[in-house]
């Protein structure tokens, strides 16, 4: 088992991060990976949607590809959403790794996902390296949406919350 991340590196990440290309992503509207990817595309995130079995239709604006190695090299990518099952990680972190360039900054696998040898090659490259969360869940948690419904965070602040 991995670390976690802190809280203030998630707000760090979610905050900086502005191109999320999510491998896996569905067009099925209750499909979570629909659901958390329209939820980002609303906080006015850009998003790459690959999925080979949907690539050439669009999504939230942007054409599905393929692959990793269809993104354009002079598109920067922030971050990585990975909505595939744990076995297929290391091959996409590696594509990353290979084809994103310095753009990108932050692998990040969804609920459910992790992957210690993975994540390891991600975080030597340089990458910071999320795993077994959600960014729509994380987003909530830590931009004071969540309190809104009631629910305890575990985060105290005066401040309220950006949308």
């Amino acid at each position: 088992m991995t670390s976690q991340p802190t809280d203030a590196l998630l707000h760090k990440i979610l905050n900086e991060t502005k191109t999320i290309a999510a491998v896996g992503v569905s067009t099925n509207p209750v499909r979570p990976s629909y659901f958390v990817m329209r939820y980002l595309h609303m906080r006015n995130y850009r998003l790459i949607p690959i999925n080979p079995a949907y690539a050439g239709q669009t999504l939230f604006g942007e054409t599905i590809l393929a692959s990793i190695e269809d993104i354009p090299k002079d598109t920067t990518v922030d971050m990585l959403d990975i909505f595939r099952r744990a076995e297929f990680v290391p091959a996409l972190v590696d594509d990353a790794i290979e084809h994103l360039g310095g753009s990108l900054k932050t692998i990040w696998m969804q609920v459910g996902v992790e992957h210690a040898g993975a994540a390891k090659r991600a975080s030597d490259a340089g990458l910071q390296v999320v795993q077994n969360r959600c960014p729509k869940i994380e987003y909530q948690r830590l931009f004071g949406e969540l309190r809104r419904a009631g629910i305890n965070t575990g985060i105290i602040s005066s401040k309220l919350p950006r949308l």
